[in-house]
């Protein structure tokens, strides 16, 4: 009876993000004191209120960046796999945020449906336009990461949501200065905030997935079989399991019974290579077994 083991380490190093966080936290922090100055002398409590709303922004940001700074920390004998996990962590957490912003916006939008208050005035929304632009800028200092990893598309959300809120602001504002219709605050909040949760919603999804060890979106563990099935001398394939290392990696085990094992070496750097090239598969460990005794792990409803 042979156990082989296949170990196979590709030093992936996630998207150099760091001049993009520092740059994005900056802007929203400057833009946080001018709501918030503005909001003081205007006497404003929209203003002050939304600039407690972008201190959350912030917080998304560094939560995001720190999950980044953590996945490129060495492994210890404790946490093995290095804290890789942190980046799945954080776009759980961001979508969690999210939210609850998008929460605060429809209870915002209830409570002015049934006690209207006043238009935003001229200040209000030129701090509001201010607001789309430093949004806008950091939302597409992330753009490029957010198809790849999930942690950055929590940030670019968290920017791109606010960018929808202030453009609404304006939107809404310029609305009711010509015709008076207040009800156009609350609707445009309501719209904002379901196209908000639309974005968010499958970033909480795959994030959820990924913290519970679901097989990656855009894995076929299926042709993965399928794959190992059809090489030749394979036997059967057994205890195969998927999972995301962080929101850009993705490990896999798997048993594997052979009619030979002379070759296992040649084999077993065949399969590293094949699988993380046509498959995205960054670290690999594979048993492969003779099939002299009956491996408690075979049924596929066994963990």
């Amino acid at each position: 009876m042979s156990h082989d083991h296949g170990h196979q380490h590709h030093h992936h190093e996630p998207a150099q993000y760091g001049k993009a966080f520092a740059a994005g936290i900056g802007l929203n922090i400057l833009f946080v004191a001018v709501e918030a100055i503005y909001g003081f002398f205007s006497d404003s409590l929209s203003l002050l209120a939304d600039a407690g709303h972008n201190l959350s922004d912030v917080l998304g940001l560094i939560i995001a960046w720190a999950a980044v700074w953590l996945g490129k920390k060495l492994p210890t004998k404790k946490r093995t796999y290095g804290y890789k996990k942190s980046s799945v962590m954080a776009a759980l957490l961001n979508a969690i945020i999210l939210l609850i912003a998008i929460g605060a916006i429809f209870l915002g939008a209830i409570q002015r449906f049934a006690h209207p208050e006043p238009v935003a005035g001229k200040t209000v929304m030129i701090v509001a336009v201010i607001g789309i632009v430093i949004n806008t800028i950091t939302a597409l200092l992330f753009m490029s990461g957010r198809k790849t990893d999930l942690n950055i598309r929590g940030a670019f959300l968290h920017m791109a949501a606010d960018a929808l809120v202030s453009l609404g602001v304006v939107i809404a504002g310029a609305i009711i200065l010509f015709t008076g219709w207040e009800w156009v605050d609350p609707v445009t909040s309501i719209i904002i905030a379901i196209v908000i949760f639309a974005g968010t919603w499958g970033l909480l999804r795959e994030a959820a997935d990924l913290s519970l060890d679901a097989v990656p979106a855009g894995v076929d563990a299926d042709a993965i079989k399928t794959y190992l099935e059809q090489i030749p001398t394979v036997l059967n394939v057994h205890d195969l399991h998927i999972w995301g290392m962080s929101t850009t990696e993705t490990i896999l085990t798997v048993h594997i019974v052979r009619s030979q094992i002379e070759d296992n070496d040649l084999l077993l750097e065949k399969l590293e290579k094949e699988l993380h090239d046509k498959f995205g598969i960054e670290h690999a460990t594979i048993q492969i077994e003779k099939g002299t005794y009956v491996c408690g792990l075979a049924p596929d409803n066994k963990v």
